[in-house]
């Protein structure tokens, strides 16, 4: 069972993300017409990959990864976060974070979790979907794979994410898909729906800490139906918190343009860091939107686990009053579902 918001959405991406099926013929689809690829140099990368529908663009690294460095309309501002000193770097054995968005294996380990994705990545086109390959891992014996999808006439992609566990012996982990937003703006993720005290008693949802995060930091705002975190380019220190989001979205602002994550719960399953399937992180560079899938147990020479999340892109100014947000934020998360 999944339970969302963007539940509609969620049954299209999770069907897509077990069966994978091939056109016949030599008709061109509408998201080949729609979409195009093309290879980039971008941020000293001379190997990058380009995909647009004409409103939006998304810029993946093959030269490292796998990784998405750029998301936004074309023309506009990466809503993701580069880290200029690091751009067109490859090789080496020290982990760097580059900026964009990327892969992570849970719970959060020195050894298995920083692992450098320093090495080029294969990558395959179909016409639809860019696949992206990692080598395998020399210490976690996994291969990280994504698989994005444009959408043909929206603001939207699909990116769908994959462990596969070439050891001999199974792995129990959980895919953790980090966003590192671009300095200035601000999360919102939403409370659980409003209950009264008199026809509900049970808790509604967790709330996890971390040993860093200080509640009276001005970066949080903790509203009667948002969390907000602002990202302060001026802050000294790290925040970082957790939450299990069953409604299933969270979006950050950024100079006039939201960007929106759809992702799936399922309340059936078991979340690391005390019940976390939502995390963020800030510091003065940025602010980390984390989600995480189950915690799985995968099994040995080639078994797989997936989860997969749905962005978009909106032009919309989102004031931090509580009263605006929820007139201008809702209609466009309800954009968001499929037809």
């Amino acid at each position: 069972m999944v339970t969302s918001h963007c539940l509609k959405v969620l049954t299209v991406i999770l069907t897509s993300a077990i069966f994978t099926s091939q056109t016949a013929g030599a008709e061109e689809t509408e998201n080949e017409r729609n979409v195009k690829m093309e290879k980039v140099s971008y941020g000293g990368w001379p190997n990058c990959i380009r995909l647009t529908n004409g409103q939006i663009e998304l810029i993946a690294t093959t030269d490292v990864g796998p990784r998405v460095i750029r998301f936004g309309f074309i023309g506009g501002q990466n809503l993701f976060k580069e880290y200029k000193d690091l751009l067109g770097k490859t090789g080496g054995s020290n982990w760097r974070i580059y900026g964009g968005h990327r892969l992570w294996l849970a719970p959060e380990d020195r050894d298995r979790t920083y692992r450098p994705d320093n090495q080029a990545v294969q990558h395959s086109w179909d016409g639809k979907t860019l696949k992206l390959t990692q080598p395998v891992e020399p210490v976690t014996g996994i291969v990280k794979e994504f698989e994005i999808t444009l959408d043909a006439n929206t603001s939207g992609v699909q990116v769908l994410h994959r462990f596969i566990n070439k050891n001999p012996s199974d792995v129990e982990a959980a895919l953790w898909c980090l966003s590192v937003m671009a300095p200035g703006g601000r999360l919102i993720v939403p409370q659980e729906p409003y209950r009264p005290h008199s026809e509900y008693l049970l808790p509604a949802r967790q709330i996890v800490l971390w040993y860093y995060t200080d509640m009276k930091d001005p970066r949080w705002i903790w509203g009667t139906k948002y969390i907000q975190v602002k990202q302060d380019p001026n802050a000294t220190k790290e925040q970082k918190a957790g939450l299990l989001n069953k409604v299933g979205w969270g979006a950050y602002y950024l100079n006039g343009e939201v960007f929106i994550k759809c992702y799936p719960y399922y309340p059936d399953a078991k979340y690391l860091d005390l019940g976390c399937n939502t995390e963020f992180y800030t510091d003065a560079g940025m602010l980390e939107f984390e989600t995480l899938g189950p915690l799985t147990k995968i099994t040995a020479n080639g078994g797989k686990a997936e989860y997969t999340e749905r962005w978009f892109l909106f032009k919309e100014d989102i004031p931090q009053d509580e009263a605006q947000i929820d007139k201008k934020l809702p209609p466009l998360v309800e954009k968001t579902a499929a037809p």
